[in-house]
């Protein structure tokens, strides 16, 4: 079964996303800050993780770069409110394989998953 990680410090979004991708048959793990996503990576290696940015002790950023570092082929989906190009660049430049601006479409982004696991 291909795991998927969500990241947010929203419970709304953490809740409804994991609702949605259990839903398309993903088995996933939710973090609520980027220290407990690392956490969980250590233990539960995703095959993709949807990741937020702003988050309070380690953000989306730092999460990212340890993921190019140490697990080149876990994609990336940043979910994030930050929607300045130069937040969209450092994303991009950071490795993300998909930057996706809050707020967002549900069926785009499983979409997206599927054609990214694919």
């Amino acid at each position: 079964m291909i795991k998927i990680l969500i990241v947010d410090d929203e419970p709304n979004i953490l809740l409804s996303l994991e609702f949605l991708f259990k839903k398309e048959g993903y088995h996933v793990f939710i973090a609520r800050d980027g220290e407990e996503a690392l956490d969980i990576i250590a233990e539960n290696l995703p095959e993709l993780i949807i990741l937020d940015i702003m988050m309070p002790n380690v953000d989306g950023y730092e999460v990212a770069k340890h993921l190019r570092e140490k697990h080149k082929g876990i994609k990336i989906i940043f979910l994030t409110a930050k929607s300045k190009q130069q937040d969209i660049q450092k994303g991009l430049d950071l490795g993300a394989d998909l930057y996706l601006v809050k707020p967002f479409s549900t069926k785009e982004l499983v979409a997206k998953v599927k054609t990214l696991l694919n």
